[in-house]
């Protein structure tokens, strides 16, 4: 695996436009050094714990807590009719708690609280732990955990990920290695997020055996307390947190209006209306949306006046966007 480029100029106060819209991983080193949370991280696990306590505002947590066995990785159970971990809602006073009762434990439960919207949940965290990503409308999120490992997925944002306590090792993988990373459920896992069924850590071959092309397009991106990852919007990635209290704080935004819609609804029409044609039309329909969509969307519509191109404007409007989706919601409900 080849390892992921350095930037070391790049602070959460001061990041260039071309670092917000890298196709490609970076990761940023000291980029949040000075941070209060990776200070207070620095001086041990309760400090950080304590730390992140000051900003909580007593809504219960998404926790899940796996069993030693699993060995951190979050994921299915044997039968794959549900996950090998307990989900529950908890104040994050009792997670802390838990969190520093195994610190050093080497057959911990794996620990983790994903995704926690940080303006909800710790008003004024980012207020003193800043990353200047307002222009984007970027959404804050903390994870917290201890060594837990998550599996192979994409999101669709562009994300700065924060190692803010502890270290943090990233995989990534083009997004054009789906159809080696033996991808599960669309609507069933551990997230919500369509995972990679392969173990990172022993990789069976045998039944997995394109894996080994992935590995061959993979990046490693190893991060120290306060570094960050540029992860670009549908690289693959796998996780796994290497400390036994760690904080992960990611910054989502997308490069596209909200008023777009959320490409993974066309997937879903797709799935619906496409896949199970006959081979020849799902070949024809290919080719209409390579014209259409994948495409120069432009030169698809140069020989189409202006004022009359409607849906096929480029860009499209706000409000030919509204219009869109109304009409595609009444076709759906025919």
């Amino acid at each position: 695996m080849r390892q992921v480029e350095q930037v070391v100029d790049c602070k959460a106060d001061n990041i260039l436009e071309d670092i917000k819209n890298s196709a490609k991983p970076l990761i940023l080193r000291g980029f949040a050094s000075h941070w209060p949370l990776v200070k207070a991280g620095l001086e041990g696990a309760q400090q950080a714990a304590q730390y992140l306590l000051k900003f909580y505002n007593g809504r219960p947590v998404s926790g899940c807590l796996a069993p030693p066995e699993a060995k951190g990785r979050i994921y299915y159970n044997d039968a794959l009719t549900g996950f090998n971990f307990n989900a529950s809602h908890v104040p994050l006073a009792v997670v802390m708690e838990k969190l520093l009762q195994h610190v050093g434990d080497t057959q911990a439960p794996g620990m983790y609280v994903a995704s926690t919207d940080a303006e909800q949940w710790f008003p004024d965290l980012i207020r003193e732990n800043f990353a200047d990503l307002q222009h984007e409308n970027a959404i804050a999120n903390v994870w917290i955990g201890n060594k837990t490992r998550i599996a192979a997925h994409y999101d669709f944002p562009q994300n700065i990920a924060v190692s803010a306590v502890g270290r943090r090792r990233f995989t990534l993988f083009p997004p054009e290695q789906i159809s080696n990373l033996y991808v599960g459920p669309l609507e069933f896992a551990p997230g919500g997020q369509a995972i990679s069924m392969v173990d990172m850590a022993q990789p069976d071959f045998a039944k997995h055996p394109r894996f080994k092309e992935a590995l061959d397009a993979a990046f490693i991106a190893e991060l120290e307390p306060g570094d960050a990852l540029l992860l670009p919007s549908m690289w693959w990635h796998h996780v796994e947190a290497l400390d036994d209290f760690n904080v992960l704080v990611t910054h989502w935004w997308r490069n596209s209006p909200a008023y777009m819609g959320k490409p993974d609804h066309a997937l879903s029409a797709a799935l619906l209306a496409l896949r199970g044609l006959p081979e020849a039309q799902k070949q024809a329909w290919k080719a209409i949306f390579d014209h259409y969509i994948f495409s120069d969307s432009a030169a698809s519509v140069d020989h189409i006046p202006e004022h009359v191109r409607a849906q096929l404007s480029v860009p499209l409007s706000e409000e030919k966007a509204l219009q869109l989706r109304a009409d595609l919601l009444n076709k759906l409900k025919q």
